[in-house]
């Protein structure tokens, strides 16, 4: 929906529309919200619009965290391994996200950013000159009291949403075709989608896909989407994600105190390294009663280069590198250690190629969308549900009708 548009609704006919969508990241928690709203002043007499999100993995949001537990403190290390932070940059998503905010689920990290140049002579510390101090005024918001928090809360408002966990969609060229309507006067583009055993999902009016670009793309392939070739023309770049941790009371790598000027640091931009970025994690607001932890996330060329390397080699490639940056020695080393590889972390930036916005075969009723549809964040996330919800809206005429 545009930023100054609500959609209230009432139907054209008996049928409630179908709507599908595939992945229950946030592209698709914030498409289901938004099309809930809209469909929100649908007659109480009247059915309401039906919408399910099939989900490969076991849960939704894509914010990830992952956590250890010490046996001996009963504390945890915890690490945001997926987006560290995002940001809301426009009234729209500022207006999206302000009732969690008001209840602290969201919070502003005013986090303490240097630039750490790496010392690759034994000994030496690395170079760490502050850079910049985030503000409330263009904040970068993380969820508490973890990454996951929000996209769990999301979907546990959705009142007309139903969630299939653990279904994988085969590719839509297996099965479509019209139907015929209940009093057989017209016919109705309708998809059936089928799980990887070919078992029936069932039968949907809209289909809207929000995996990323290189699996919506093997999704649509060989179905007759008609924007097929727009979603090869993004490219999606890998981020390997290195997860360490230390002991309560164990010494702490002294570059990870201070900066030059004594200051505390919470974010490094890392220099001269296959390291992109340091993220301290019990210096986020609500995170002080962790343990030890910092998140390092590659940079995505080398990520890239790598991303069909052993797990193990990649690791032990960033340890190496992180121990140079840190400057740890075997007094202070890391006691936990993990590795996760995204294989389509980032899109590729390119300033001759603008945001495209979601793809639509309108005949078909198909949308593809997600974040690479956008800039490749959090907010564009939203803003292509923004526009998802537009096209379907505009689409159920007799449906949604827009108001002030």
């Amino acid at each position: 929906m545009s930023e100054h548009t609500l959609h209230s609704c009432h139907p054209a006919d008996t049928a409630a529309p179908t709507i599908a969508i595939i992945g229950g990241g946030l592209t698709g928690l914030f498409t289901a919200t938004l099309l809930e709203r809209a469909f929100g002043h649908t007659p109480a007499a009247q059915p309401m619009p039906q919408l399910t999100i099939f989900e490969k993995s076991r849960s939704v949001g894509r914010l990830a965290t992952r956590y250890r537990r010490d046996s001996q403190t009963y504390k945890n290390w915890q690490w945001a391994f997926g987006a560290q932070f995002f940001t809301a940059k426009t009234t729209s998503f500022q207006q999206f996200i302000a009732p969690w905010l008001d209840v602290g689920m969201i919070q502003p990290w005013c986090a303490n950013v240097v630039e750490l140049t790496t010392a690759h002579t034994a000994g030496q510390r690395p170079s760490i000159i502050k850079k910049e101090r985030w503000n409330t005024e263009q904040a970068r918001y993380i969820s508490t009291p973890k990454m996951t928090s929000w996209g769990r809360a999301l979907a546990g408002e959705l009142q007309h949403t139903t969630m299939r966990f653990q279904t994988r969609v085969a590719p839509l060229a297996q099965y479509t075709e019209p139907v015929a309507d209940e009093n057989k006067q017209q016919t109705k583009q309708k998809t059936e989608l089928f799980d990887e055993a070919g078992h029936s999902l069932g039968l949907f009016d809209w289909v809207i896909c929000t995996a990323p670009n290189v699996q919506a793309g093997e999704l649509m392939a060989g179905s007759g989407f008609d924007k097929q070739e727009s979603i090869s023309t993004i490219k999606m770049q890998a981020c390997y994600t290195l997860m360490l941790g230390w002991d309560e009371g164990q010494a702490f790598p002294a570059a990870l105190t201070d900066a030059e000027d004594g200051g505390r640091w919470d974010v490094a931009y890392v220099n001269d390294s296959i390291i992109d970025r340091i993220f301290i994690e019990q210096r986020k607001p609500a995170h002080e009663t962790l343990l030890p932890s910092i998140t390092i996330h590659a940079r995505n060329d080398w990520s890239e280069q790598q991303v069909d390397e052993e797990i193990g080699s990649v690791q032990a490639a960033l340890l190496t590198a992180a121990q140079h940056a840190l400057g740890w020695d075997d007094a202070c080393a890391p006691t936990q250690i993990d590795c996760h590889r995204w294989r389509y972390a980032a899109t590729r930036s390119d300033a001759q190629t603008p945001a495209q916005g979601v793809l639509t075969d309108a005949s078909r009723q198909w949308i593809v969308s997600g974040d690479w549809c956008g800039q490749g964040n959090i907010e564009s996330c939203y803003h292509m549900a923004q526009q998802t919800a537009d096209v379907i809206c505009a689409a159920l005429a007799g449906w949604c009708v827009a108001t002030p």
